[in-house]
Protein backbone atom coordinates (compact mmCIF):
# COMPACT_ATOMS: atom_id res chain seq x y z
CA UNK A 1 0.00 0.00 0.00
CA UNK A 2 1.56 2.99 -1.24
CA UNK A 3 0.78 6.65 -0.30
CA UNK A 4 -0.37 8.91 -2.82
CA UNK A 5 -0.27 12.48 -2.92
CA UNK A 6 -2.80 15.24 -3.52
CA UNK A 7 -6.26 15.83 -2.54
CA UNK A 8 -7.82 12.63 -1.83
CA UNK A 9 -3.64 11.06 -0.50
CA UNK A 10 -1.17 11.67 1.63
CA UNK A 11 2.29 13.58 0.86
CA UNK A 12 3.84 11.35 3.36
CA UNK A 13 6.16 8.33 2.47
CA UNK A 14 7.81 7.83 5.99
CA UNK A 15 6.77 8.08 9.78
CA UNK A 16 9.46 9.02 12.19
CA UNK A 17 9.01 6.67 15.33
CA UNK A 18 11.00 8.55 18.45
CA UNK A 19 10.96 5.45 20.10
CA UNK A 20 11.50 4.93 23.91
CA UNK A 21 13.81 7.16 25.24
CA UNK A 22 16.08 10.08 23.32
CA UNK A 23 18.76 10.12 25.17
CA UNK A 24 21.65 8.45 23.57
CA UNK A 25 23.22 6.43 26.92
CA UNK A 26 19.84 5.41 27.77
CA UNK A 27 18.95 3.12 24.49
CA UNK A 28 21.83 0.59 25.25
CA UNK A 29 19.67 0.03 28.08
CA UNK A 30 16.22 -0.28 26.58
CA UNK A 31 18.15 -2.88 24.02
CA UNK A 32 19.13 -5.07 26.23
CA UNK A 33 15.44 -4.86 28.93
CA UNK A 34 13.59 -5.49 24.95
CA UNK A 35 16.01 -8.19 24.05
CA UNK A 36 16.10 -10.22 27.41
CA UNK A 37 12.06 -9.64 27.43
CA UNK A 38 11.56 -11.08 23.80
CA UNK A 39 13.66 -14.16 24.53
CA UNK A 40 11.82 -15.01 27.57
CA UNK A 41 8.65 -14.26 25.63
CA UNK A 42 9.26 -16.13 22.53
CA UNK A 43 11.29 -19.16 24.74
CA UNK A 44 8.41 -19.25 27.46
CA UNK A 45 5.88 -19.72 25.01
CA UNK A 46 7.17 -21.81 22.76
CA UNK A 47 8.30 -24.36 25.80
CA UNK A 48 4.69 -24.01 26.58
CA UNK A 49 3.64 -25.10 23.24
CA UNK A 50 5.96 -27.85 23.30
CA UNK A 51 5.09 -29.48 26.33
CA UNK A 52 1.67 -29.45 25.05
CA UNK A 53 2.32 -31.59 22.20
CA UNK A 54 4.34 -33.88 23.55
CA UNK A 55 2.94 -34.60 26.99
CA UNK A 56 -0.46 -36.64 26.13
CA UNK A 57 -1.71 -35.58 30.16
CA UNK A 58 -2.21 -31.81 28.11
CA UNK A 59 -4.43 -33.03 25.21
CA UNK A 60 -7.50 -31.60 26.65
CA UNK A 61 -9.66 -28.56 25.38
CA UNK A 62 -7.94 -26.38 27.55
CA UNK A 63 -4.31 -26.45 27.00
CA UNK A 64 -5.58 -26.76 23.42
CA UNK A 65 -6.32 -22.93 23.51
CA UNK A 66 -3.32 -22.62 25.82
CA UNK A 67 -1.01 -23.42 22.94
CA UNK A 68 -3.05 -21.25 20.64
CA UNK A 69 -2.82 -18.39 23.34
CA UNK A 70 1.08 -19.22 22.90
CA UNK A 71 1.31 -18.77 19.42
CA UNK A 72 -0.46 -15.40 19.55
CA UNK A 73 1.67 -14.17 22.09
CA UNK A 74 4.98 -15.11 20.14
CA UNK A 75 3.38 -13.45 17.18
CA UNK A 76 2.19 -10.19 19.18
CA UNK A 77 5.42 -9.80 20.77
CA UNK A 78 7.71 -10.49 17.10
CA UNK A 79 5.14 -7.57 15.36
CA UNK A 80 6.88 -4.70 17.31
CA UNK A 81 9.98 -5.62 19.89
CA UNK A 82 12.20 -6.81 16.68
CA UNK A 83 11.91 -3.75 14.67
CA UNK A 84 12.23 -1.05 18.47
CA UNK A 85 15.73 -3.85 18.49
CA UNK A 86 16.83 -2.99 14.31
CA UNK A 87 16.06 1.09 15.04
CA UNK A 88 18.11 1.08 18.55
CA UNK A 89 21.22 -0.73 16.44
CA UNK A 90 21.00 1.51 13.24
CA UNK A 91 19.98 4.59 14.92
CA UNK A 92 17.43 5.10 11.78
CA UNK A 93 13.64 5.84 13.23
CA UNK A 94 12.03 6.34 9.97
CA UNK A 95 9.47 3.67 9.35
CA UNK A 96 7.96 3.67 5.64
CA UNK A 97 4.42 4.33 5.32
CA UNK A 98 3.45 0.61 3.76
CA UNK A 99 5.44 -0.68 6.91
CA UNK A 100 3.56 1.20 9.38
CA UNK A 101 -0.19 0.21 8.51
CA UNK A 102 1.47 -3.71 7.83
CA UNK A 103 2.51 -3.06 12.06
CA UNK A 104 -1.22 -1.86 12.45
CA UNK A 105 -2.77 -4.69 10.49
CA UNK A 106 -0.85 -7.43 12.38
CA UNK A 107 -1.11 -5.89 15.59
CA UNK A 108 -4.54 -5.83 15.80
CA UNK A 109 -5.00 -8.97 13.87
CA UNK A 110 -3.13 -10.97 16.90
CA UNK A 111 -4.67 -8.99 19.65
CA UNK A 112 -8.00 -9.73 18.19
CA UNK A 113 -7.78 -13.22 18.24
CA UNK A 114 -6.50 -12.89 21.87
CA UNK A 115 -9.81 -11.58 22.94
CA UNK A 116 -12.09 -14.34 21.50
CA UNK A 117 -9.84 -17.03 22.32
CA UNK A 118 -9.83 -15.73 26.03
CA UNK A 119 -13.81 -16.20 25.64
CA UNK A 120 -13.49 -19.43 24.37
CA UNK A 121 -11.49 -20.66 27.00
CA UNK A 122 -13.68 -18.96 29.53
CA UNK A 123 -16.72 -21.24 27.68
CA UNK A 124 -14.48 -24.19 27.88
CA UNK A 125 -14.15 -23.47 32.16
CA UNK A 126 -17.93 -22.91 32.15
CA UNK A 127 -18.88 -26.57 30.38
CA UNK A 128 -15.91 -28.31 32.45
CA UNK A 129 -17.73 -26.88 35.79
CA UNK A 130 -21.12 -26.42 35.21
CA UNK A 131 -22.08 -29.15 32.71
CA UNK A 132 -19.77 -31.52 33.22
CA UNK A 133 -21.99 -34.42 31.82
CA UNK A 134 -22.38 -33.07 28.42
CA UNK A 135 -18.45 -31.51 28.15
CA UNK A 136 -16.93 -34.06 25.28
CA UNK A 137 -19.65 -33.90 23.46
CA UNK A 138 -19.99 -30.13 23.83
CA UNK A 139 -16.57 -29.72 23.54
CA UNK A 140 -15.18 -31.92 20.78
CA UNK A 141 -11.93 -31.46 18.66
CA UNK A 142 -14.78 -30.18 16.02
CA UNK A 143 -16.01 -27.45 18.40
CA UNK A 144 -12.50 -26.53 19.48
CA UNK A 145 -11.02 -26.03 15.69
CA UNK A 146 -14.04 -24.14 14.57
CA UNK A 147 -14.18 -21.78 17.69
CA UNK A 148 -10.23 -21.18 16.41
CA UNK A 149 -10.94 -20.85 13.20
CA UNK A 150 -14.07 -18.19 13.96
CA UNK A 151 -11.47 -16.08 16.10
CA UNK A 152 -8.99 -15.47 13.34
CA UNK A 153 -12.18 -15.00 10.62
CA UNK A 154 -13.45 -12.32 12.92
CA UNK A 155 -10.19 -10.85 14.14
CA UNK A 156 -8.64 -10.62 10.48
CA UNK A 157 -11.86 -8.68 9.47
CA UNK A 158 -11.04 -6.20 12.21
CA UNK A 159 -7.58 -6.11 11.23
CA UNK A 160 -8.30 -5.13 8.33
CA UNK A 161 -11.60 -2.38 8.73
CA UNK A 162 -8.90 -0.74 10.74
CA UNK A 163 -6.31 -0.97 8.23
CA UNK A 164 -8.26 -0.08 5.19
CA UNK A 165 -9.95 2.97 7.01
CA UNK A 166 -6.63 4.54 8.00
CA UNK A 167 -5.31 4.33 4.17
CA UNK A 168 -7.88 6.77 3.22
CA UNK A 169 -6.58 9.28 5.87
CA UNK A 170 -4.89 11.98 4.61
CA UNK A 171 -0.96 12.26 6.12
CA UNK A 172 0.52 16.08 4.90
CA UNK A 173 1.63 17.28 7.72
CA UNK A 174 4.33 16.47 10.68
CA UNK A 175 5.38 12.50 10.28
CA UNK A 176 6.84 11.97 14.35
CA UNK A 177 5.58 9.78 16.25
CA UNK A 178 6.18 10.16 19.85
CA UNK A 179 5.82 6.04 20.21
CA UNK A 180 7.86 2.91 19.43
CA UNK A 181 4.83 1.60 17.17
CA UNK A 182 2.51 2.58 15.02
CA UNK A 183 -0.95 2.32 16.33
CA UNK A 184 -4.46 3.84 15.86
CA UNK A 185 -4.25 6.94 18.06
CA UNK A 186 -1.05 8.09 17.09
CA UNK A 187 -1.70 7.76 13.43
CA UNK A 188 -4.70 9.94 14.13
CA UNK A 189 -3.30 12.72 15.48
CA UNK A 190 -1.08 12.98 12.69
CA UNK A 191 -3.83 12.92 10.02
CA UNK A 192 -4.73 16.37 8.11
CA UNK A 193 -8.02 15.03 7.42
CA UNK A 194 -11.23 13.86 9.62
CA UNK A 195 -10.87 11.22 12.01
CA UNK A 196 -13.98 11.51 13.25
CA UNK A 197 -15.90 8.47 11.37
CA UNK A 198 -12.16 6.34 12.15
CA UNK A 199 -12.99 6.84 15.61
CA UNK A 200 -16.29 6.06 15.55
CA UNK A 201 -15.32 3.02 13.46
CA UNK A 202 -13.18 2.31 16.13
CA UNK A 203 -15.63 2.60 19.61
CA UNK A 204 -18.45 0.64 17.43
CA UNK A 205 -16.19 -2.43 16.37
CA UNK A 206 -14.14 -1.98 18.97
CA UNK A 207 -17.79 -2.86 21.13
CA UNK A 208 -18.32 -5.99 18.96
CA UNK A 209 -14.51 -7.23 19.52
CA UNK A 210 -13.87 -6.51 23.04
CA UNK A 211 -17.33 -5.76 24.80
CA UNK A 212 -18.81 -8.63 23.32
CA UNK A 213 -16.06 -11.24 24.21
CA UNK A 214 -15.58 -9.86 27.55
CA UNK A 215 -19.70 -9.78 28.33
CA UNK A 216 -19.52 -13.09 27.45
CA UNK A 217 -16.66 -13.96 29.90
CA UNK A 218 -18.32 -11.94 32.74
CA UNK A 219 -21.13 -14.19 32.46
CA UNK A 220 -19.56 -17.27 31.88
CA UNK A 221 -17.64 -16.92 35.28
CA UNK A 222 -20.98 -15.99 37.12
CA UNK A 223 -21.78 -19.39 36.53
CA UNK A 224 -18.61 -20.88 37.52
CA UNK A 225 -18.59 -19.33 40.50
CA UNK A 226 -22.24 -20.36 41.68
CA UNK A 227 -21.58 -23.98 40.42
CA UNK A 228 -18.04 -23.75 42.40
CA UNK A 229 -19.56 -22.10 45.65
CA UNK A 230 -22.11 -25.12 45.86
CA UNK A 231 -19.51 -27.74 46.37
CA UNK A 232 -19.42 -28.69 49.69
CA UNK A 233 -15.80 -30.08 49.70
CA UNK A 234 -13.61 -27.02 50.71
CA UNK A 235 -10.98 -28.94 48.47
CA UNK A 236 -12.96 -29.78 45.98
CA UNK A 237 -13.34 -25.77 45.27
CA UNK A 238 -10.17 -25.16 45.88
CA UNK A 239 -9.46 -27.22 42.72
CA UNK A 240 -12.12 -25.77 40.61
CA UNK A 241 -11.24 -22.14 41.53
CA UNK A 242 -7.15 -22.85 40.51
CA UNK A 243 -8.29 -24.07 37.03
CA UNK A 244 -9.69 -20.53 36.44
CA UNK A 245 -7.63 -18.71 38.68
CA UNK A 246 -5.06 -18.11 35.74
CA UNK A 247 -7.05 -17.65 32.47
CA UNK A 248 -9.02 -14.41 35.04
CA UNK A 249 -5.68 -13.06 35.86
CA UNK A 250 -4.73 -13.04 32.24
CA UNK A 251 -8.32 -11.79 30.82
CA UNK A 252 -7.81 -8.69 33.87
CA UNK A 253 -4.49 -7.68 32.61
CA UNK A 254 -5.56 -7.48 28.72
CA UNK A 255 -8.69 -6.21 28.86
CA UNK A 256 -7.39 -3.25 31.75
CA UNK A 257 -4.79 -2.14 29.53
CA UNK A 258 -6.60 -2.28 26.16
CA UNK A 259 -9.66 -0.50 27.70
CA UNK A 260 -6.74 2.49 29.48
CA UNK A 261 -4.98 2.32 25.74
CA UNK A 262 -7.83 3.00 22.70
CA UNK A 263 -10.65 4.68 25.73
CA UNK A 264 -7.96 7.79 25.57
CA UNK A 265 -8.52 8.56 22.01
CA UNK A 266 -9.88 12.55 22.88
CA UNK A 267 -6.60 13.36 24.60
CA UNK A 268 -4.33 16.16 22.36
CA UNK A 269 -0.90 15.19 23.26
CA UNK A 270 0.77 11.80 23.65
CA UNK A 271 2.44 11.40 27.00
CA UNK A 272 4.89 8.94 28.36
CA UNK A 273 1.92 7.27 29.78
CA UNK A 274 0.59 5.78 26.86
CA UNK A 275 4.15 4.42 26.31
CA UNK A 276 4.00 2.63 29.07
CA UNK A 277 0.50 1.19 28.29
CA UNK A 278 1.81 0.37 24.91
CA UNK A 279 5.12 -1.54 26.37
CA UNK A 280 1.81 -3.53 28.68
CA UNK A 281 -0.36 -4.10 25.55
CA UNK A 282 3.13 -5.39 23.48
CA UNK A 283 5.71 -7.06 25.79
CA UNK A 284 5.25 -7.49 29.36
CA UNK A 285 1.43 -8.75 28.44
CA UNK A 286 2.67 -11.59 25.85
CA UNK A 287 6.02 -12.44 28.86
CA UNK A 288 3.40 -12.42 31.69
CA UNK A 289 1.18 -15.44 29.85
CA UNK A 290 3.62 -18.44 30.40
CA UNK A 291 4.78 -17.20 33.62
CA UNK A 292 0.99 -16.77 34.99
CA UNK A 293 -0.49 -20.39 34.04
CA UNK A 294 3.27 -21.87 34.28
CA UNK A 295 3.33 -20.76 37.71
CA UNK A 296 -0.30 -21.49 38.91
CA UNK A 297 -0.84 -24.81 36.81
CA UNK A 298 1.52 -27.76 38.47
CA UNK A 299 0.19 -29.56 35.26
CA UNK A 300 2.06 -27.19 33.04
CA UNK A 301 4.91 -27.01 35.72
CA UNK A 302 5.24 -30.84 35.57
CA UNK A 303 5.15 -31.11 32.29
CA UNK A 304 7.78 -28.64 31.49
CA UNK A 305 9.98 -30.39 34.22
CA UNK A 306 9.63 -33.99 32.38
CA UNK A 307 10.44 -32.33 28.73
CA UNK A 308 13.30 -30.17 30.38
CA UNK A 309 14.71 -33.25 32.09
CA UNK A 310 14.11 -35.78 28.84
CA UNK A 311 11.28 -37.70 30.31
CA UNK A 312 8.00 -38.89 29.08
CA UNK A 313 4.71 -39.14 31.02
CA UNK A 314 3.94 -42.62 31.85
CA UNK A 315 0.10 -42.19 32.83
CA UNK A 316 -2.66 -40.17 31.04
CA UNK A 317 -5.64 -37.90 32.67
CA UNK A 318 -5.58 -34.74 33.77
CA UNK A 319 -7.64 -31.26 33.70
CA UNK A 320 -10.75 -31.38 31.28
Amino acid sequence: MQPESGANGTAIAEFILLGLVEAPGLQPVVFVLFLFAYLVTVGGNLSILAAILVEPKLHTPMYFFLGNLSVLDVGCISVTVPSVLSRLLSHKHAVPYGACLTQLFFFHLFVGVDCFLLTAMAYDRFLAICRPLTYSTRMSQTVQRMLVAASWACAFTNALTHTVAMSTLNFCGPNVINHFYCDLPQLFQLSCSSTQLNELLLFAVGFIMAGTPMALIVISYIHVAAAVLRIRSAEGRKKAFSTCGSHLTVVVIFYGSGIFNYMRLGSTKLSDKDKAVGIFNTVINPMLNPIIYSLRNPDVQSALWRMLTGRRLLAGGGLN
